[in-house]
């Protein structure tokens, strides 16, 4: 039997071929002239996962776009694993900051990326780090190597908020059953320091409206007597946070998980350069919560930011005005264990409370999602450490995420079984933005990683 490593390199410009010819194809869910394409991927996957060896597979339909479900099971008894990805893609706007088309993809070598990097939208978001998976299954099953059971579920709609994917999950919690879910869409620290993703934040996001007068009046005749919605509503961002950083809102840290040393010091290993970080980013200084390093600020620790403030007169020239109304958007990136619509609550209650009587303030929630671990004495985690370790020569490190992915606390609520993030992809490969991209190392090498968490896993699971 040929070991992975070998079949890897001897298959290597056939999976690179492969994956150029999904990328061709424009899945954008956001834009329905693009319709009939999302769902000629839907198909494309299809035909991909019964090439790899699954022994079942089909086309679900979902009042949205459809989620390719498909299965090899070899034995009952074994344990299983539920790889979940995406076929849809971002839009590609602004297409003139693209160095070359987005559905046309081609190979080019950057800093980061010495063997060069597929660059085409959805390169790493989230079709190639997806068909990794089939990749490795295919491995396995022809090398009769695949030791548990595994089942996929790709959607369609991942980049518009997958709003079809809790409808198919509340109905299939059967035909979904594992013992692990394997993800990758996140990414790594380096091509030589491999990471697992063990946590997320939630997400709670409101705007809020802040009135005065009746009307916009005449700053010279009504300022100073009448209260100024923007000068109020800056007042009762500015008070949401206090001399250390800390948020004001009672009650908003009540149910904050405290990291253990233990972690904290394993995520401590990570490379970081605070002064690389500043040049990158052109500031003086970083700033945040008092007590906390930058990386836990941004992964471990909940946050308040402004996402958005508008009100008055914002055109060419001068306009002597007081406005009616001012507003703002505000999100609240929030740590495991806090509920976010208990959060948004809390903050809602506050906002309104901290208002003088001057104006009316009203609080619309958008919407939000629940944070997310997994610890790291979860056989999953295990299993895809060991992986790490076997194909880079160097343990993963533990990553908490700033990011939210609503979906994988919605997989544990409905589906009870742990996600493991094993994402390849650099920070630098620019998804979502002009000239998104993935390394063909990086690819190549979640093809080789992928077998090996399935061999631990079982190892452990037994």
């Amino acid at each position: 039997m040929e070991n992975i490593k070998s079949y890897v390199t001897n298959n290597k410009e056939r999976f690179i071929h492969e994956l150029i010819e999904l990328l061709k194809i424009p899945s954008i869910s956001a834009d329905s002239a693009y319709s009939q394409d999302v769902l000629n991927t839907a198909d494309a996957v299809k035909d991909a996962l019964e090439k790899a060896g699954c022994t079942a597979v089909e086309i679900c339909e979902t009042p949205g776009y459809p989620i390719v479900y498909g299965e090899k099971i070899i034995n009952p008894k074994l344990p299983t694993v539920l790889v979940y990805g995406h076929y849809d893609v971002q839009p590609a706007d602004p297409i003139n900051l693209w160095t070359s088309p987005p559905f046309e993809p081609v190979i080019k070598v950057t800093d980061k990326h010495p063997e060069g990097a597929i660059f085409a939208r959805g390169a790493c978001d989230d079709k190639g780090q997806m068909y990794m998976h089939v990749k490795a299954l295919e491995y396995m099953t022809v090398n009769n190597e695949l030791p548990c059971n595994v089942k996929f579920m790709i959607e369609g709609e991942e980049e518009i908020g997958s709003s079809s994917l809790a409808w198919f999950v509340e109905r299939n919690q059967e035909k979904l059953a594992n013992d692990v879910i394997l993800i990758s869409d996140t990414g790594m620290i380096s091509n030589s320091q491999p990471s697992i993703t063990t946590g997320l934040r939630g997400l709670s996001y409101v705007e809020v409206e802040v009135t005065g007068p009746n009307r916009d009046l005449h700053s010279g005749l009504y300022g100073g007597a009448v209260a100024n919605p923007i000068n109020i509503l800056t007042k009762m961002i500015a008070s949401l946070h206090d001399e250390n950083n800390h948020i004001t809102i009672p009650g908003f840290y009540d149910k904050v998980e405290e990291l253990s040393l233990e972690e904290r010091a394993e995520m401590a290993k990570a490379p970081f350069s605070l002064e690389n970080y500043k040049d990158a980013l052109d500031i003086e200084d970083v700033y945040g919560e008092q007590g906390y390093t930058t990386n836990e600020r941004n992964s471990i620790r909940p946050t308040l930011d402004v996402n958005g403030i508008w009100g008055g007169y914002t055109g060419e020239g001068a306009k002597t005005v007081i406005a009616s109304k001012a507003y703002a958007k505000i999100s609240m990136r929030l740590v495991p264990n806090q509920d976010w619509k208990e959060i948004t609550e809390l903050f809602k209650n506050h906002f309104e409370s901290i208002a003088p009587k001057a104006v009316k303030v009203k609080v619309t929630p958008h919407h939000g999602g629940q944070g997310y671990v997994t610890p790291i004495d979860n056989i999953g985690y295990q299993a895809a450490n060991k992986a790490y370790t076997e194909t880079f020569g160097i343990p993963a490190i533990p990553q908490r995420s700033g990011g939210s992915i609503p979906i994988v606390a919605l997989f544990e609520k409905e589906l009870k079984s742990k996600t493991i993030l094993m994402g390849f992809g650099l920070d630098s490969d620019a998804i979502h933005s002009p000239n998104e991209h993935f390394g063909v190392f990086n690819y190549l090498k979640g093809i080789e990683t992928i077998p090996l968490f399935y061999k631990y896993f079982a190892e452990l699971h037994s």
